[in-house]
């Protein structure tokens, strides 16, 4: 089980409540925070900033943390909306020194790459660009091969109609010397 450090004092209680929950929740189901990040689209790192205090979890990691752990989302989702609401706009600043925290997360996010860009839509957002890349794809696909086609005379031409050149073989062949 993760020991964890005590939740800044300048912290918003309804934020805290949050925090505290989303601790215990994550004890019940029993992942670390490495086996956590495999498990959602959040990074380790992350899950350390929410789990810590340091950042405001998004809506979609507490309500996948909640699945995971079989909690009541309703109750928990009520939890994150107070929290929001407590948090300053400008995002809540922990105390102590910023360096500290500031190098700790620059360190964090090489480690464990990119932030997701807001859960299920994230997921939406990359099959809604996957999908418009493969119909890019097949209409520049199908204007490379219209003008081949059109400009070919060969596939123009009805079958079993000769050129002049073709007539004019297929006589000469006929004529032996």
């Amino acid at each position: 089980m993760t020991r964890w450090q005590p939740l800044p004092d300048s912290l918003p209680r309804e934020a805290r409540h949050l925090v505290e929950q989303m601790r215990v929740l994550k004890g019940r189901t029993g992942l670390s925070l490495a086996e956590l990040a495999r498990r959602t689209a959040y990074s380790k790192s992350s899950w350390q900033r929410y789990l810590s205090g340091a950042k405001l979890p998004p809506r979609g990691a507490a309500s996948v943390l909640g699945r995971l752990a079989g909690a009541d989302q309703a109750r928990l989702l009520a939890l994150w909306e107070l929290a929001e609401q407590a948090w300053r706009p400008g995002g809540w600043e922990p105390a102590g020194p910023l360096e500290d925290v500031a190098a700790a997360d620059a360190v964090g996010d090489a480690e464990a790459g990119p932030e997701p860009a807001g859960g299920a839509h994230g997921r939406w957002r990359t099959a809604a660009l996957a999908a418009f890349a493969v119909i890019v794809l097949l209409v520049a696909g199908l204007l490379w091969a219209l003008p081949r086609r059109a400009g070919d005379r060969t596939a123009t031409r009805p079958r079993g109609v000769l050129s002049r050149a073709g007539r004019s073989r297929r006589a000469s062949r006929g004529r032996r010397p």
